[in-house]
C-alpha cells in the first residue's frame, strides 16, 4: 500500500508540473486550434516538416549522446567572458540607418524602417525551463539587460524551445513591446505568461503580417517544436522581413533542405540573413546545420551578407564553442560569401559595405 501511495504522488506531482509550471508553457485557445487542424502542414497531430525529417533515436545512440554529454568537451564552452560592446540606446533609437546587434546564440535586435524587433529573446543565464541549471550562458555580461532596452514595437519568434522562447525575458518584455509575432500555436505559451492576447498575431507558414510599413512573413524551416511533452503542437519557423530600405532573413532552427531557395526565389536576394551555423552533431544532422551548410543556405537565400547565428552564448552539442565559426568562416572564403562576424553586441550597418569581420574568438582561445 506504502508504494502504491508514494507512486500516486509522483504521478500527481508529474501531472502538476507537466499542466500547472508557467516556464512549460499553455495551450492553445479553441480559434488556434481549429486553424492548427486545417493547416497542411498539421498531419496525424502534429507538424510537420516539408520533407521527411526523421528524429528517432535508437537506445543505443541516446545512450551514447548522454554519455558524451556527461563526458563533455573541455573546449565546449570559453574560460573566459567574451568581448562584449556596450548598448547605447539612445544612439539606437535616433540612428536613420537599418541596423542590427547581436547578443548572443538567437537572440538579436534589429531596426528596419525606424521599427525596433526582438528576435527569439532569451536573456536569462540558463537556456531552461528551470533559473537555475541546464545550459548556462557564457557571459551574462549582456551588452543590454531587458530594462535598459528602448519600448520594442515587435517580437518575433522562430519556436517554442527554450534557448528562443524564455519564459523570464517574455515576463519582463510583456509591457514594452507593442506586438508579437510568432508561429502558429505558440501564442498559448504567451498569454499563460501574461500577453494581451490582442497584441500576438500566429502565422502559419508563407502568411504574412503588415506591420507600420513592414511585411513579415513566416516561411518554413526544417525543425521540430512544442515544450513538455507536447512535441509537435507548435509550428517552427524561418523569417522574411521587408522593409524600406532593407530585406532581411532570419533562419531560426533548422536542417539544410530546399526551402532555402525556395525562400530566396521567392523573397530575396536579401540585404542580411542571420543564419543557423551551431549546436550541429551527426545525431540531429536533419534539424541542424553545420556551418559549411549554413553558408550554402544562405547562398540559396541569395543574401548579400551573412550572420552566423546560433553559437556564442549556449553549449547545446559537442563541439568546441569556435568550431561553428572557423568552419562558417573558411567555407566563406572558399565560396565567396560576405560573413559579419560581430563581437556581442557590436553594430551591424545593414546595406553597407562595411561590416564587422574580425577573428576576435581568437584572442579568447589563447
Amino acid at each position: 500500500m506504502k508504494y502504491v501511495i508514494i507512486l500516486f504522488a509522483l504521478a500527481l506531482v508529474i501531472f502538476l508540473i507537466m499542466n500547472y509550471y508557467p516556464p512549460l508553457g499553455g495551450k492553445s485557445s479553441a480559434d488556434t486550434q481549429q486553424r492548427i487542424h486545417e493547416s497542411a502542414n498539421f498531419v496525424d497531430g502534429k507538424f510537420r516538416n516539408q520533407i521527411p525529417t526523421s528524429m528517432d533515436y535508437s537506445l543505443k545512440d541516446t545512450a551514447g549522446a548522454l554519455y558524451d554529454t556527461i563526458k563533455g568537451n573541455p573546449d565546449g564552452r570559453p574560460k573566459v567572458n567574451l568581448p562584449t560592446v556596450r548598448f547605447d540606446a539612445k544612439a539606437f533609437s535616433e540612428s536613420p540607418e537599418d541596423q542590427v546587434i547581436w547578443f548572443g546564440h538567437s537572440t538579436l535586435l534589429l531596426k528596419t524602417s525606424g521599427v525596433k524587433m526582438l528576435l527569439d529573446p532569451v536573456f536569462s543565464k540558463y537556456a531552461s525551463p528551470v533559473s537555475f541549471a541546464g545550459p548556462k550562458r557564457y557571459s551574462y555580461d549582456l551588452p543590454a539587460q531587458i530594462e535598459e532596452l528602448p519600448d520594442i514595437d515587435v517580437v518575433l519568434i522562430s519556436h517554442d524551445h527554450y534557448d528562443h522562447l524564455d519564459y523570464a525575458s517574455i515576463r519582463k518584455l510583456k509591457g514594452k513591446v507593442k506586438q508579437f509575432i510568432v508561429p502558429l500555436g505558440v501564442a498559448g505559451h504567451l498569454t499563460k505568461w501574461g500577453v494581451d492576447p490582442d497584441k500576438i498575431q500566429e502565422l502559419d507558414w508563407w502568411e504574412e503580417a503588415s506591420y507600420q510599413g513592414l511585411t513579415i512573413v513566416s516561411t518554413p524551416a526544417r525543425h521540430f517544436s512544442g515544450r513538455g511533452t507536447r512535441s509537435g503542437s507548435t509550428l517552427w519557423s524561418s523569417w522574411v522581413i521587408q522593409g524600406k530600405q532593407s530585406n532581411v532573413y532570419f533562419s531560426g532552427d533548422s536542417g539544410y533542405a530546399p526551402h532555402f531557395k525556395e525562400i530566396g526565389d521567392k523573397y530575396g536576394p536579401f540585404d542580411l540573413a542571420f543564419i543557423e551555423t551551431g549546436q550541429y552533431d551527426v545525431k540531429w544532422a536533419n534539424i541542424h546545420m553545420v556551418p559549411e551548410e549554413s553558408v550554402q543556405a544562405s547562398l540559396d537565400v541569395q543574401s548579400k551578407v551573412m550572420v552566423p547565428i546560433h553559437w556564442g552564448g549556449f553549449t547545446l552539442a559537442l563541439h568546441s564553442w569556435t568550431d561553428p565559426i572557423e568552419r562558417a568562416k573558411a567555407a566563406a572564403d572558399e565560396r565567396g560569401v560576405a560573413l559579419a562576424t560581430p563581437k556581442i553586441g557590436e553594430k551591424v550597418i545593414i546595406g553597407s559595405n562595411v561590416y564587422p569581420s574580425s577573428s576576435w574568438w581568437e584572442t579568447i582561445k589563447k
